[in-house]
C-alpha cells in the first residue's frame, strides 16, 4: 500500500472536499503526507507596466501562509509542505520525484469539449507522473 501520498492542491474552494479524500487515504495507509502547490509565474510586464507592486510575491506570501494553515490542520511537517514558482505540471512531478512519494492526489473538474481539448493539471500530472495518480472529481458547481 501507499507509503507517501502528495498532494497537489490548488488552495481554492475545492481544497476542502479534496481534504476528506485525502484525510481517508491516509488513515487507511498510514502514509506520510506531503503538501504541494504551485504559483504560475506571472509575465512580468503585465504589472511592470500598469505600475502594480509585486503581485507575484503577494501570490507567494499568501500561498505560504494558506499552504501552513493546510499543514497545520492535516499535521503535515514543514519540511513536508512545498511552495513552488514555475509550471503546474513540472513543479508537482519534481516535487513528487524529489520526495519519493508513491501517489499523487489531485482534483478534476471532469471538463469536456474545448477545455478537455486545451487539457488540464490532473489529465498532464496522470500522463507525466512515474507514480499513481488519483484523481478525485470535484464536485459540479451550482
Amino acid at each position: 500500500m501507499y507509503k507517501h501520498i502528495m498532494f497537489a492542491t490548488d488552495l481554492t474552494e475545492d481544497t476542502e472536499y479534496l481534504v476528506k479524500k485525502v484525510e481517508a487515504l491516509r488513515e487507511l495507509t498510514k502514509a506520510k503526507l506531503s503538501l504541494v502547490h504551485v504559483v504560475e509565474p506571472l509575465p512580468g510586464y503585465s504589472y511592470a507596466y500598469l505600475g502594480i507592486e509585486d503581485i507575484e510575491g503577494q501570490l507567494i506570501q499568501e500561498a505560504n501562509q494558506a499552504i501552513e494553515k493546510l499543514g497545520e490542520r492535516l499535521n503535515v511537517s514543514k519540511d513536508a509542505q512545498h511552495v513552488e514558482i514555475g509550471p503546474t505540471k513540472t513543479k508537482i512531478l519534481k516535487v513528487t520525484e524529489d520526495s519519493k512519494a508513491d501517489v499523487i492526489i489531485c482534483g478534476s473538474h471532469g471538463r469536456h469539449g474545448l477545455s478537455l481539448l486545451l487539457g488540464s493539471t490532473a489529465n498532464a500530472i496522470l500522463h507525466g507522473a512515474t507514480c499513481d495518480v488519483l484523481t478525485v472529481r470535484l464536485p459540479e458547481e451550482v
